[in-house]
């Protein structure tokens, strides 16, 4: 369950996380934690590759850790940078988050200033999975009936 205390946790491993990116080539840090329903917080940093492809992002290091470790429920995530405005995953991400995540599950989009004084809710912007991936591809998608295809 998600309380006011576990959710600054969250935020602040995200923070914490930053500090572990390995960006050399973007000068673009990103951290982030999420938050699994046995109340442990797993974190990840973005770690970037000469060859771009190679590159992960921290939101997917948090989930694929989780996942390896044996965790695939979760309560919410946490993303930060080092802007002053909130990001959101990017696309792969999202679909990362859409495989293992409810629609419903919050996402917490934190910026660099957080907690920002003149700003509601400290700056953060609240989001969803469903609401970073509106009309989503998922697993259940998969077991839907197909209509029979070629000749007949």
């Amino acid at each position: 369950m998600l309380t006011e205390d576990n959710c600054q946790s969250l935020i602040q491993a995200a923070i914490q996380a930053k500090e572990y990116a390995y960006s050399p080539y973007s000068k673009f840090r990103v951290g982030a934690a999420i938050l699994c329903a046995d109340d442990t917080i797993v974190n990840g940093a973005n770690v970037e590759n000469a060859s771009w492809g190679g590159t992960i992002c921290a939101e997917r290091t948090a989930v694929v850790k989780a996942v390896s470790e044996g965790r695939k429920d979760f309560i919410a995530l946490a993303v930060t940078s080092d802007i002053a405005v909130p990001i959101s995953p990017c696309g792969i991400c999202r679909q990362v988050l859409r495989e293992f995540c409810t629609l419903d599950m919050p996402v917490f989009l934190v910026p660099v200033d957080y907690p920002k004084k003149d700003a509601k809710d400290g700056g953060i912007l609240k989001m969803t999975v469903g609401g970073l991936l509106p009309y989503s591809f998922g697993p259940e998608h998969l077991e839907l009936p197909r209509q029979p295809t070629g000749p007949q």
